[in-house]
């Protein structure tokens, strides 16, 4: 992509390389750990971690950002395939976004 650089009143471009995996020493020095495609979560691990709650405070209500049609479409794809992975799951919780 492209950003602008300097100052507003004199506009003008530069590119924006992308890093590639192939550009990123650690990557390339241990390739067994780094996979191509994530397939689901981690192994369970002996450590749980969770979030405790202070008793009688109420969830934030706030209303979720607002998306155009394609925006939502695009959202929902991305949803769904995290979901299939395993990645996500539907939440039960009442602190979620409705």
């Amino acid at each position: 992509g492209e950003r602008p650089e300097g100052n507003l009143k004199q506009l003008k471009t530069m590119k924006v390389n992308k890093l590639k995996l192939k550009d990123i020493p650690v990557v390339c020095e241990f390739p067994d750990v780094f996979l191509k495609d994530l397939s689901g979560l981690p192994p369970s691990r002996e450590i749980e971690f969770r979030i405790d709650l202070i008793h009688g405070v109420m969830p934030v209500a706030k209303s979720p950002y607002r998306l155009a049609p394609t925006e939502m479409q695009k959202l929902a794809n991305q949803l769904k395939e995290l979901q299939d992975k395993g990645f996500i799951r539907p939440s039960s919780s009442p602190w979620g976004a409705p």
